[in-house]
């Protein structure tokens, strides 16, 4: 089947990202598991949940002292649609994560691109190392929308023309930008999740401050939302300990 003709694609844009949980085997009871194996030996489940307060203050201590391993017995799969500059910084992170992205050599790209609403602070302050972002004005707002939609619609446009022209697809694609939406599949353990979650994502409890770049925070919130579900003794013992992970 043929790409389909430049003049029958609209672009879209968007501000937001999409973070869904494709599946998962993740639970406290899988933490209290692995932890007491070394003392008791094979445990039913039934027998873990038998004493809430005892599993509760054991998921707080390995937290605390920094047992690690036991939160890495549980897997998560996250479909993620963002920007292409959120998933270079995503990648960043290796250990405990798989990742599968769409791939612009076997597909033509849908022309989905992200122009930042006007909550994104847009103005950074200060030296490297020592910066802050404020609010942009009414008139920046207007200008980093209008020439980002500008730069996109004649990026997509030139890879429109060369795909219609014969050329390969993983080709064509180098004169899009990193704002295409791109999408997918990442897997994680709670221990890599929270090590992920202390880095981009800012929040009060935590002991060492983080900087992340908005749009990756954006992804961490939804994710964070997910997992606190799936492992709330988990979840609350790592906001307890200063949001490090073990």
């Amino acid at each position: 089947m043929s790409d389909t003709p430049a003049e029958n694609v609209k672009p879209s844009f968007r501000s937001d990202v999409t973070v869904e949980l494709v599946k998962h085997t993740a639970g406290d009871s899988d933490v209290l598991w692995a932890a007491r194996v070394s003392t008791a030996g094979e445990q039913s489940l039934d027998e873990l949940s038998k004493d809430p307060e005892r599993s509760k203050g054991l998921i707080n201590y390995l937290m605390r002292d920094r047992h690690g391993s036991p939160f890495e017995h549980n897997s998560m799969t996250f479909f993620i649609s963002a920007p292409i500059f959120v998933f270079r910084e995503f990648m960043r992170h290796r250990v405990g994560w798989s990742y599968n992205e769409e791939s612009g050599r076997y597909r033509r790209l849908e022309p989905v691109f992200y122009i930042p609403d006007e909550e994104r602070k847009l103005v950074q302050e200060g030296r490297p190392g020592k910066y802050v972002f404020v609010e942009g004005t009414q008139a920046q707002q207007e200008l980093t929308g209008r020439v980002m939609s500008d730069a996109y619609l004649h990026a997509y446009e030139a890879y429109q023309e060369m795909l219609d022209a014969g050329v390969a697809r993983e080709v064509a694609r180098s004169v899009l930008p990193v704002g295409l939406y791109s999408s997918m599949y990442a897997t994680c353990n709670a221990r890599s999740l929270m090590h992920f979650l202390g880095l981009r994502t800012q929040h009060h409890d935590a002991k060492v401050p983080s900087f992340p770049q908005r749009e990756i925070e954006m992804v961490g919130e939804k994710m964070e939302q997910h997992w606190a579900k799936l492992m709330p003794l988990t979840y609350a013992a790592f906001n307890a300990n200063g949001r490090m992970a073990p």
